[in-house]
Parts: structure tokens; C-alpha cells; sequence
């Protein structure tokens, strides 16, 4: 109790005074998005440390100053809670990816923290209780994204990005060690996007507090964490007719009517929070994982005063409690009465009335698990087994919910000693309760071949799960309130390969009974099986003297009477100039274009904030054209770019009104300048 409230007094005590890291020892090559643990994903790590050097006297080539540069150098790694592996800081500056909310393979619905939806499928492989909203996800802080840091000293990162119609970002994370054997830290990411349509202001807050302490016999240990997401997203539902954005009386984008929201008063003000028509989610999350080991003690003397603590578990008893809760709210203070019963078929009162739905939930897991390590000189070698009991309640206005789960999971890794193999196999199995039945298997084979062939990774995956709590007749945003569905099957395999030459992959997908939207608020199954292939290469091209062609291709082929849709073809390619210049700077700077080719894009319900499949409608864009330039000067980055240079326009004079759409309705931006900066500091 006491480390708990230590923990509090740390948050709200103001912060160190920081120095600047003068040298950043080299560039980092992980992908900070690929680390999670997702079947579908693809890790690639680095062995890469932050060392920061004091600035000494400058020597002439007659003299040299020796000096001892480990005295003062920092060393940051971080796992995820159920991971194993520990991961070091990217701080790389040739991928925008790292810097950007919003990954390069989504499409989102016309400015930053609007809806958002993944060009290249990715099934949905949660079993259990799942509420169904998932459109702002990447927005988002989650549990199993937790990041928990040891650090030699206090590290903060600070980042400010400024875009075209006054959207702005900003991100701060800090951790520091206490001491050897207890680090805490927060992050906090705020995204303010008035947008350039009527009713398209965003507005998203989030906030995460973790620490981790490990005892100094080294038997118990904790991670804590709690976050939060406030989510504010104005919807107005698309224009009401896309060749108004041809129209030349139109180049200003505000007198372009909308679906919804037209009636409100706007205001294209970054400091304006307010949602009159549009969505409004909520969560919050709070997980403290507990566990003492028992076997081996042994110590070593390091001097006369000190004396190094050594520990050899055998077996681990570990609890773990999750709270989470989550609230999902739509309003329009100024409905129109046609737009409603067209989409949604609701009869309103007035032409112009209020619509609003809620939809409130609070799960609390206690898990108990045991795990036993037959090498205990090898702690990646472990077997786990255990048993969680969550319990839900729920509240929609009109009626209440309470259910339970039950359910038994198990896991096995084995990463080798000589570290050329590395195994897991994991399950979960729904015994009783609202997702009874659900289960899931999933295992993955990575075998390290040599520096110079890399990695080759085999995975499987299969489940059996619940739709979404959406699909629910008792769903508040279930307008029918009549659907009951089979449980999806996922079947997924793959293998992928991963060197200095190329990365290639390719996953296969069988989907049975998928559960989808069919139009703004009806869903319906597909019975028959869906079979998806994909196919992914990427691969960094040397052309000379510091000219590199970064290129990636997805492949993805399904049946086209299938309600799952996706473009055959998803690619993106950087030209770039970069490397090292002078003594500390690191550039990259060329042309960047992304290219997907047509296909029948989702449409996007505001109301129920669900993505559907839609049969009418065929998206054609050009190809997402933008100059770039980014750079590291030791601590600080920096970037400038110009994006949607292909909404240019000659025929009435130099415009960007030739905009893309994102979804039927749904126009992408035109000209957007962005700029950001980044520092690195340590105390």
C-alpha cells in the first residue's frame, strides 16, 4: 500500500528538470506498431541502446581527451505485460508511420481522429465479451499495449505536430526507475482536428499511468497500470452530393452541405470541444498483476557493502485484477427527421429533433494462474495455466444487464538458449457464462537461420467466438433488436520470412458465419465460408550515393459475392535521399506515394459508428502523393511534409478540390502541410 501511494506522489509532483541528450548512439530499425502480440503481426527487434555522452573539450589531432562515455550512458528497454522479450526505444526518423496516429494502411474518414478502417483485413480474433466499437481504436491506449520500462535514468519524450486547419497533436511520455527494482512512468496524447466539413471537429484525450517493482529477493513482483480515452468525434455522415466538390463556388469546403449536422453552429476552432452531433466513447482501465516465486535462492558479494541478489524460480503463483469500463454515447441536438428514417428508419417527432443512445458497461476480471519453469536458467521456458472469472454488468437506459464468464487458459513458451528457436502455443476455452462455448488456439514457430537469411516465422490460428455484443438483440445500438447469430470460426495460417534482403509473408483466412453491417443499421451472417489470401513483400532498395526505394505490395484475394471487401492491390513506395550528414544529422527526404486499387469500400454508419459492406458504390482514387522531409539532430526531430499533392486542380486555376475519398460519401483532404518535432531528454 504504501509503494501504491509513493506511486501517486510521483505523478503529481512536479517534474525534474531535464538536459538534453546530446548523441543518439545510432538509428533504430523496430517498428514500434509490429510489437504487439497479435496472430497477424510481424516483430522485428533490435539490440540497440540510447547512450547520451557529456560535451567535452574539443581536441586537435596532437591531443586526445579518454574518457569513460558507460559512466554516463542510458539504457531504456521495455516488455509488454504478457510478453517475455525486451524491447529498446526507436527513435529512427525514416518511416512517418512512427509519428502519425493513423497507420499508412488505413483509410480514415476525412482529418485526424476520425473513424478509421484497415485497408488490408485483419480478422477480428478477441473471443469473450467484446462490446463491438472499434472504429477509434488506433486512437487509443489499450491494456496489452501497456508499455513497462527499465530505465538508468529518467527519459521524456515530447512531441507537437501542427497541421493545415488548425489540427494539432501532442504526445508526452515519461518513465523513470525509482530505484533498480521499481520504475514508473506516464504518457498522455491529446488530438485536436477542427476538420475542413461541416460538423468533422475531433477532439481525442488520452492518458496512461504504469509502474512495475520487483522485490529485492526477487520473489514478488507487480505491474500496475490505469488509463484512460475520451473520445469526442463530430459526424456528418459524408457530402450530400459529391460533385459539389467540383463546384468553383465551393473551393472553401465549410459551404458544402453534409448529411448531418448542417444545422448546427459551427465553429472551426481547435479549442472547441463541444459534439452536437456525433459520438462520444468513453473507457477507463485499471489492472494490478501480482506473483511470488518459489526455488532457488543464491547471492554474490559485489563489494563489502553490497551484495547481489540472485533468484532461480521454479514455480509461480500470479493473480491478476482488470477492471474496465467503457461508455458509448450518440447524439444530434439537430436530427433531421428525413436523414433518420432514410438511414435508420426511425420516425421522429419533428422535422428537426433530438436523437441520443447510451450504452454503458463495466467488466472486472480475477484471473489466478500458476506457471512452472523446467529450466531455471532459462526463465523464456515456461508453462502456464489458469483460470479467470469476469463479471459484467451493463446499462443501456431502457433496461439492465449482469453476466458472467468463466473460462480456463493456458500457454507454453520456449525461447532457446542458444536463441535460434522460439515457441508459444496458447489457448482459451469459455466454460460457462454469456460467451460459453468460445474458444481459441494459437501457436507460432520462429526459427533464426543466420545473420544474413534472418528469421523464418510459421503461425496458426483458430476461434471460435461470440459476435460482438452489437450484433445483441439487447444492444442499445441494435436498432432491429431481433438478431441472434451463429458464433464466427476463424481459421488462419501463415508463414512469413524476414532478412536483410526482403520481408515476404502469406497469411490464408477461412471466415464461417461472418457477422457483419449490411447497410447504416441492419446486420446480417454470411453461412458460407469466406477465404481471404494474402500476400505482403516489403524491401528497402539501394540505389546509390544515399538514394534508397523503400517499397511495400499487399496482395489480398476473396470472392467477390462475399460481403467482405478488399482491393486487390494495397502499395506504398518512398524515394528518399538519406543517411548521415556532417557529424549528427540523420535525413530522409523524397517523395512518398500510396496507391490501393478499386474496390467497393465500406460505407460508415455514424450512428452506430460501424463500418459496412456496401455493393453500389465503387472507390477509384489517384494515387495519395506527398513530399517529405524528416531529420534527427542528436535529440531532436523534426518533419515537413505536403500531403494530397494529387488534389490539384488546373482547370480553374491552381486548386486542391480534386480530392480522394476515403468511403463512399467520405472525401479525404486536399492540400495538407503538416510540421512536428520531437525531443528526447534525460535527466
Amino acid at each position: 500500500m504504501k509503494s501504491f501511494f509513493s506511486l501517486l506522489l510521483i505523478f503529481v509532483m512536479p517534474s525534474y528538470a531535464f538536459s538534453q541528450i546530446p548523441k543518439i548512439k545510432k538509428n533504430f530499425s523496430l517498428d514500434e506498431r509490429n510489437l504487439n502480440r497479435d496472430a497477424f503481426s510481424n516483430p522485428q527487434f533490435s539490440q540497440t541502446n540510447i547512450t547520451a555522452q557529456p560535451s567535452g573539450p574539443r581536441t586537435d589531432s596532437l591531443s586526445y581527451v579518454h574518457r569513460d562515455d558507460s559512466k554516463n550512458a542510458i539504457t531504456i528497454t521495455y516488455k509488454f505485460l504478457d510478453s517475455i522479450r525486451r524491447n529498446d526505444i526507436d527513435s529512427s526518423i525514416d518511416d512517418f508511420d512512427r509519428y502519425f496516429s493513423v497507420p499508412s494502411s488505413y483509410i480514415y474518414l476525412g482529418n485526424n481522429g476520425a473513424a478509421a478502417n484497415s485497408i488490408i483485413y485483419q480478422p477480428r480474433t478477441q473471443i469473450g465479451f467484446d462490446p463491438g466499437f472499434h472504429a477509434f481504436d488506433i486512437y487509443q491506449f489499450h491494456l496489452e499495449n501497456t508499455k513497462f520500462y527499465n530505465t538508468t535514468k529518467p527519459f521524456t519524450s515530447l512531441s507537437y505536430q501542427l497541421a493545415s486547419g488548425k489540427e494539432q497533436m501532442l504526445k508526452v511520455d515519461h518513465t523513470q526507475n525509482i530505484n533498480a527494482r521499481f520504475n514508473a512512468g506516464f504518457n498522455y496524447k491529446l488530438i485536436s482536428a477542427p476538420g475542413f466539413f461541416v460538423t468533422q471537429n475531433n477532439n481525442h484525450k488520452s492518458y496512461q499511468i504504469f509502474s512495475s517493482y520487483q522485490g529485492k529477493q526477487k520473489r514478488y513482483s507487480a505491474y500496475f497500470t490505469m488509463l484512460g480515452n475520451n473520445i469526442r468525434a463530430s459526424e456528418n455522415g459524408g457530402v450530400k452530393n459529391a460533385d459539389y466538390l467540383s463546384d468553383p463556388n465551393r473551393k472553401d469546403r465549410f459551404t458544402i452541405p453534409v448529411n448531418l449536422g448542417s444545422n448546427a453552429a459551427f465553429r472551426n476552432n481547435p479549442f472547441v470541444t463541444t459534439v452536437f452531433t456525433g459520438n462520444q466513447y468513453r473507457n477507463s482501465a485499471l489492472l494490478l498483476r501480482q506473483s511470488y516465486d518459489f526455488g532457488k535462492h543464491d547471492s554474490i558479494a559485489v563489494n563489502d557493502s553490497t551484495t547481489e541478489h540472485l533468484f532461480y524460480p521454479t514455480f509461480r503463483l500470479q493473480y491478476t485484477i482488470a477492471s474496465q469500463k467503457y461508455r458509448y454515447a450518440f447524439g444530434d441536438i439537430y436530427a433531421d427527421s428525413s436523414v433518420y428514417a432514410n438511414w435508420y428508419g426511425l420516425t421522429l417527432k419533428k422535422a428537426l429533433d433530438t436523437v441520443s443512445f447510451l450504452e454503458k458497461w463495466n467488466v472486472i476480471n480475477h484471473d489466478l494462474s500458476v506457471i512452472q519453469f523446467p529450466d531455471t536458467k532459462n526463465l523464456a521456458q515456461f508453462f502456464l495455466a489458469g483460470a479467470t472469472y469476469q463479471k459484467i454488468t451493463g446499462d443501456n437506459i431502457v433496461q439492465r444487464s449482469d453476466y458472467y464468464n468463466l473460462f480456463l487458459h493456458s500457454e507454453y513458451r520456449n525461447r532457446t538458449r542458444n536463441k535460434l528457436w522460439n515457441m508459444l502455443a496458447k489457448a482459451q476455452w469459455y466454460l460457462d457464462g454469456l460467451n460459453r462455448g468460445d474458444y481459441s488456439a494459437f501457436a507460432t514457430l520462429n526459427r533464426h537461420i543466420n545473420n544474413k537469411l534472418g528469421d523464418v516465422r510459421l503461425f496458426f490460428y483458430n476461434a471460435n467466438r461470440t459476435a460482438s455484443y452489437i450484433f445483441n438483440k439487447q444492444s442499445a445500438f441494435n436498432l432491429t433488436h431481433q438478431n441472434e447469430f451463429n458464433k464466427e470460426h476463424i481459421f488462419s495460417l501463415g508463414i512469413a520470412s524476414e532478412n536483410e534482403f526482403v520481408h515476404i509473408s502469406f497469411n490464408n483466412h477461412l471466415l464461417i458465419n461472418y457477422t457483419y453491417f449490411k447497410n447504416y443499421y441492419q446486420s446480417a451472417q454470411y453461412n458460407r465460408v469466406i477465404n481471404l489470401a494474402q500476400l505482403a513483400i516489403s524491401k528497402k532498395i539501394n540505389l546509390g550515393r544515399k538514394w534508397y526505394w523503400h517499397t511495400e505490395f499487399t496482395l489480398q484475394q476473396t470472392d467477390l459475392s462475399a460481403p467482405l471487401k478488399v482491393p486487390l492491390l494495397y502499395t506504398r513506395n518512398r524515394l528518399a535521399f538519406e543517411g548521415r550528414f556532417y557529424k549528427n544529422l540523420m535525413l530522409s527526404t523524397g517523395i512518398e506515394a500510396r496507391y490501393f486499387s478499386a474496390y467497393k469500400a465500406n460505407g460508415y454508419s455514424p450512428l452506430v459508428g460501424q463500418f459496412f459492406s456496401q455493393d453500389s458504390v465503387v472507390i477509384k482514387n489517384l494515387p495519395d502523393i506527398t513530399l517529405f522531409t524528416q531529420f534527427r539532430i542528436r535529440n531532436f526531430a523534426g518533419y515537413l511534409r505536403a500531403e494530397n499533392l494529387n488534389t490539384a486542380r488546373f482547370d480553374q486555376g491552381l486548386t486542391w478540390t480534386n480530392n480522394n475519398f476515403a468511403a463512399p460519401l467520405y472525401p479525404t483532404q486536399g492540400l495538407m502541410i503538416r510540421f512536428g518535432v520531437q525531443w528526447w531528454f534525460v535527466n
